[in-house]
């Protein structure tokens, strides 16, 4: 999952607990629990108990309270429309910035007609800083709730009321000179990189400024932009007021292959994919198709399902446990530690299958089999030690690097499959596969580590033996297995591993796919995209070909 998501959402639930719950109840309160400082007043005195209304708000209330909220908006009267929302202790504060930390003025808001309890509007306003001024305009839209104590109509508070790109809680507004010089960013063959060419490098495009600006040589300039509640997410220019002088950034991407990416990631949702060089580690292109904007395909922590059988093989083989052309048997399920696992629906077990076979054909119990046989720590050594997950790398932009715990019990059998407490994202398979295909563990990185540097992680990767052996598998995969079909007619030195991570409480599994051309391998990963051909597939075979 995101880091810091369980953050936000305990302060999600919070909002919702304290104006959005129980829209329907029958609510009675005490004088004493009166203007609670959600929002509103509170009832009449005396001990008695006074009923409040309950059920969603009318038509009228909801024109009244947010009429009155955009008037208070509109006249910087903070604490009076924070008052009129059910979290003002956070209302108030950001409501207040937007007038001076973010320099807005002559705020005109415009409501639309309300669709039940909701209220579009748009803003036009000037933010003007140190003699420079800019007309700000965008749409927005609220919801009006009734207050769970006081029965009152009352705006839900999110900060995105005041602009949609607000997202925490604790996001704002702040208008001066930039936190960073501006960067003219440019691929491998020095082709301009700009967020709206290549929409998946926005927020990528952002942290590469925050971090490299100054080296690039660029000079501030005067912005609006939204800070951040996360540190780790670099600050969003909104509005440019006064233009600074942009200093050149090399990055190791690829346009073509970011293009190609980029068009593959959107025809499926909540999508994301990385491709790397094998024989560089270099970051050929990232692209993420998902409504929160979030970069999961760096920051992603969810299991990988089947395209972890990479490093699981590789265990088997390095520990002297089998071969690719030894045993490796394919029952119809499995017992590990009282736990019982089965394979996909459908597939015939094979009590004489080669190690080989049941990795080209995904099959979970050969690999569960191992379970006992296999030590308490020897995945995880194998996927730090050979595969470099787990260390610190050093890619430029934040990233998760992978997470493959220790772990006894059955999750030493889940871990194997791609389950239990085994964590990845696209980048993190991405090179492993790299790493399957040539032996070495190069980290990989987006901007070259000359810039500023870094040292990069390192592992003592594969010995050629092993790598023979997992070619060949992931070759047999891609020409004869689960993969074949969507690797048809990819020409070269083609491999790939298809994947289906379970997720509690969802009705399908995350696709996974990861395979290798020549000197490109790539990974994607499509939430609730059902099996690895499904969805991440076609992306992956997508890419490679533009590679």
């Amino acid at each position: 999952m995101r880091k810091g998501a369980k953050a936000g959402v305990v302060g999600a639930v919070f909002a919702v607990m304290v104006g959005g719950a129980g829209y329907g109840a029958f609510n009675i309160v005490n004088a004493l629990d009166g203007g609670g400082g959600s929002g509103g007043g509170g009832a009449g005195g005396g001990n008695e108990p006074v009923a409040v209304k309950t059920g969603p708000p009318g038509a009228a209330e909801v024109k009244d309270v947010s009429g009155r909220f955009f008037a208070a908006w509109e006249q910087g009267q903070a604490a009076v429309a924070a008052q009129l929302t059910n979290n003002a202790a956070k209302a108030e504060p950001l409501l207040t910035s937007y007038g001076q930390a973010a320099h807005i003025t002559g705020v005109k808001i415009t409501p639309g007609a309300a669709v039940g309890d909701s209220v579009p509007y748009t803003v036009k306003a000037t933010v003007s800083y140190d003699g420079k001024s800019k007309p700000l305009a965008y749409s927005g839209r609220l919801t009006v709730v009734r207050g769970l104590t006081t029965g009152k109509a009352l705006v839900d508070w999110q900060p995105s009321v005041v602009y949609p790109g607000l997202k925490d809680m604790d996001d704002t507004l702040v208008t001066g000179a930039s936190a960073a010089p501006p960067i003219e960013a440019v691929d491998r063959d020095g082709v301009i990189l700009t967020k709206e060419k290549y929409p998946s490098l926005g927020p990528i495009l952002d942290q590469l400024r925050a971090k490299y600006g100054d080296a690039a040589g660029g000079t501030a300039g005067i912005e609006l932009a939204v800070k951040h509640a996360d540190p780790e997410t670099a600050d969003t220019p909104l509005l440019t007021l006064a233009e600074g002088r942009a200093g050149k950034l090399p990055t190791t991407l690829s346009a073509s292959v970011q293009a190609a990416a980029e068009k593959a990631v959107r025809k499926y949702p909540e999508s994301s994919v990385v491709a790397v060089k094998p024989s560089t580690g270099e970051v050929l292109a990232v692209a993420n198709h998902r409504t929160d904007g979030w970069n999961a395909a760096f920051l992603g922590e969810v299991a990988p399902g089947s395209t972890m059988k990479i490093i699981s093989a590789a265990t088997l083989i390095d520990n002297g446990l089998t071969t690719a052309s030894g045993p490796a048997p394919c029952p119809p399920s499995a017992v590990s530690e009282s736990q019982t696992f089965q394979n996909l629906k459908g597939m015939t077990p094979n009590e004489n299958a080669t190690l080989s076979e049941s990795f080209a054909r995904s099959c979970n119990t050969a690999f569960v089999k191992f379970a006992d046989e296999v030590k308490v720590d020897s995945l995880t050594d194998e996927a730090a030690d050979r595969f470099g997950i787990g260390l610190d790398w050093q890619t430029g932009i934040p990233s998760f690097d992978g997470s493959v715990p220790a772990a006894g019990g059955p999750d030493t059998a889940a871990g194997l499959i791609g389950q239990g407490k085994v964590q990845m994202n696209p980048l993190n398979m991405a090179s492993v596969t790299a790493t399957a295909m040539t032996g070495a563990f190069r980290q990989p990185v987006i901007v070259p580590l000359s810039l500023d540097g870094r040292e990069p992680a390192r592992a003592r990767g594969l010995s050629s033996s092993t790598v023979q052996q997992l070619r060949s598998m992931m070759n047999r995969t891609a020409t004869s297995g689960t993969a074949a079909e969507v690797m048809a007619g990819l020409s070269g030195r083609i491999g790939a591993k298809t994947g289906s991570a379970e997720v509690d409480g969802h009705a399908k599994s995350d696709s996974w796919f990861t395979g290798y051309r020549d000197d490109v391998a790539a990974a994607a990963m499509t939430q609730d995209g059902g099996h690895g051909v499904d969805a991440s597939g076609p992306i992956v075979a997508e890419v490679l070909r533009a590679g």
